[in-house]
């Protein structure tokens, strides 16, 4: 697949880029997406919630009134769950959420969220860029050339450079994230992908088969 590479300043340039059709043309398999986003979910959680059950809850375990003869209901203990300040029914525990995927399940399924990109027209190809120095400004002009001031972005590049990335990070809508590191969560919650050339070049070294 044959497409047209930008510059930064939203021009097409003489230049074509090759998109390879076994990675941004594939039959998108829904299910292996599925599993690869819940996967990046889970492994998100800290898992550090914790409760209280009855055996572990301080206080006294004084029988608060005699079995019988007062009219009310019985109490063993001032910990009964019933109470305010008791202890936790089935409460959480500190517990590991992450679970692992097949290799090829997991390219699968970041080569099925590129598909649906390309789909739907929502990559584009700019040529590699860099910034003399460091000013949000400069991203900010970058995005404004696309007109995606107001689109959540992806932007994948082949190295990361200091001067993008530190333009980049004061955007509430703009991640900057290398090609190795791609993943389908953020694939797919981007509005639009700002690949550069290398890449291209990158993804194609990792998920050609």
């Amino acid at each position: 697949m044959e497409v047209t590479v930008f510059n930064i300043k939203g021009t097409t340039t003489p230049r074509k880029a090759m998109l390879d059709d076994s990675i941004f043309a594939i039959e998108p398999n829904d299910h292996a997406i599925y599993l690869d986003v819940k996967q990046y979910l889970a492994n998100q959680r800290q898992g550090t919630h914790s409760s209280k059950e009855k055996s572990v809850l301080s206080g006294s375990t004084k029988k608060l009134h005699k079995q019988k003869g007062t009219g009310g209901s019985r109490k063993g203990s001032i910990k009964n769950p019933l109470f305010r300040g008791g202890a936790r029914i089935f409460g959480p525990h500190p517990r590991d959420y992450s679970f692992k995927l097949n290799k090829k399940l997991k390219k699968l399924a970041r080569k099925s969220a590129l598909s649906y990109k390309v789909k739907d027209n929502n990559i584009t190809i700019v040529e590699d860029f860099n910034f003399e120095n460091p000013k949000t400004k400069n991203f900010s002009e970058l995005l404004k050339n696309f007109q995606l001031t107001r689109k959540k972005t992806l932007v994948v590049v082949a190295k990361i450079e200091e001067n993008v990335v530190l333009s980049s990070r004061n955007l509430k809508r703009v991640k900057v994230i290398n090609a190795t590191e791609l993943n389908t969560y953020e694939i797919l919650d981007a509005t639009q992908l700002l690949m550069t050339e290398g890449s291209i070049k990158e993804i194609e070294k990792i998920y050609q088969n």
